[in-house]
């Protein structure tokens, strides 16, 4: 009975733990490139997390980044 409960338990956790995303889900997630995102990696702070080589991202902390106004343009990139 213990296995079943502690089995049962772990399976919820996961549940409630956010996937990864990778970078060909957040380029078809936000509708832009891969040189977009990655300019806002280096330039504007988007969250995102280097794993080996390959970019991994949490849809949750990008929704935040761009509700805060991360992706926005500034006014020296309009000027440029």
């Amino acid at each position: 009975m213990w296995r079943s409960t502690r089995w049962q338990e772990e399976t919820n956790v996961d549940k409630n733990v956010e996937k990864w995303s990778t970078m060909k889900d957040v380029q078809e997630y936000l509708g832009v490139g891969r040189e977009s995102i990655m300019q806002w990696i280096s330039k504007r702070n988007m969250p995102a997390y280097k794993v080996g080589r390959l970019w991994k991202f949490k849809l949750s902390e990008v929704d935040d980044w761009i509700r805060s106004g991360g992706a926005a343009e500034s006014n020296e990139e309009k000027d440029s």
